[in-house]
């Protein structure tokens, strides 16, 4: 079993993990076999604690050439990196629809990212957070007050929590489903059936470390599950409202993508490209001109509902598209002449 956390040695700040391999593992390099273990860290960070001697396996340092064998314990110390270090305060405006003394629920805009992470050390949600609110508890990747989280160019809605009894309630509700999210998603294609199911688990893509992918084999990748119903028709693009069970990373643009209906302008996931309709006449440039409308993918986080920390009462909020998604499906119903259910 993984263990996380932080230790201070030698005066600076690690990230610890430690575990030991399954049996039956096959031998593999130990970088190789860290980084798909730990997927959130990349394998440049990993060689470099491998090179630094910050890597045991059965307590002795390793070299890089070492390869893994079935019941190994292996220890791994990363050099916890600066940005989460000195999280800066900056004074950053959010469009908070709801607050009281356990939560804050904000309307995300795209464009904007939620935590610092490599490429991104400021300018986040969570400097603006530290700076609009003094205090706020740290949930486990030591990211305070945040229970989950949206893609850079995902807008809507997020619930920050205020003291340590919201943030652990709220973290068991989305652990256990009981929380709901329904996300609206302009998608390529003619979506045949009215409604459905995808389930099948989510991944690491082995041939490109930004991207997830969908397995259908099972043990591979992480369960999750996401229900979705046509909301309207645009014959080259379809409106679904897409509700989750899980919260895998990219999960619903990796589960379209997965289902032959790539979300529209998903630079990561090949939705930028013109996927459906001719490439020639007007409509090329028609479908340019939309993507140029939006920073990114075409999701918006719609609906949430969870039950409050302290009263235990149901919470429901729902928020308005952005103008630009709205903008977007003005044209399609224009160009098409109408959507349809």
């Amino acid at each position: 079993m993984e263990i996380s956390e932080l230790v201070v040695s030698d005066r600076k700040l690690h990230e610890h993990y430690s575990f030991k391999v399954d049996p039956g593992q096959n031998s593999l390099r130990i970088d190789k076999y860290l980084t798909d273990r730990i997927p959130s860290i990349s394998r440049n960070r990993i060689q470099n604690a491998i090179k630094n001697g910050n890597v045991y396996v059965n307590g002795v340092i390793i070299k890089s050439n070492y390869k893994v064998k079935s019941s190994d314990q292996i220890k791994v110390l990363l050099d916890y990196p600066q940005y989460r270090q000195s999280l800066i305060p900056e004074n950053i405006p959010l469009n908070i629809l709801y607050e009281d003394s356990d939560v804050i629920v904000i309307n995300k805009r795209a464009g904007l990212v939620v935590h610092p992470g490599h490429g991104n050390y400021s300018g986040t949600l969570l400097n603006g957070l530290i700076y609009h609110f003094n205090k706020l508890p740290l949930n486990k990747d030591n990211r305070p007050g945040l229970v989950h989280r949206l893609d850079k160019h995902t807008s809507g809605l997020l619930v920050v929590a205020k003291s340590e009894n919201a943030l652990n309630y709220l973290a068991k509700q989305f652990a256990e489903k009981s929380a709901s999210r329904k996300y609206w998603a302009l998608v390529w294609g003619d979506v045949t059936s009215n409604s459905g199911t995808i389930d099948c688990s989510i991944g690491r893509n082995p041939k490109n470390r930004l991207q997830m992918i969908a397995f259908t084999d099972d043990g591979i990748g992480k369960n999750a599950v996401t229900h979705y119903k046509v909301l309207e028709r645009f014959g080259y693009v379809t409106l679904l409202e897409c509700s989750l069970e899980t919260g895998r990373t990219h999960q619903i643009r990796v589960h379209m993508k997965h289902i032959g209906h790539t979300l529209f302008n998903d630079l990561r996931y090949g939705g930028d490209r013109v996927l459906k309709g001719t490439v020639f006449s007007n409509y090329k440039q028609f479908v340019i001109n939309c993507f140029n409308l939006l920073s990114g993918q075409a999701l918006h986080a719609k609906s949430l509902g969870f039950d409050h920390p302290t009263s235990g009462k149901r919470m429901n909020f729902d928020s308005e598209l952005p103008d630009s998604f709205s903008r977007v499906l003005e044209k399609w119903k224009n160009y098409t002449g109408g959507g349809a259910n």
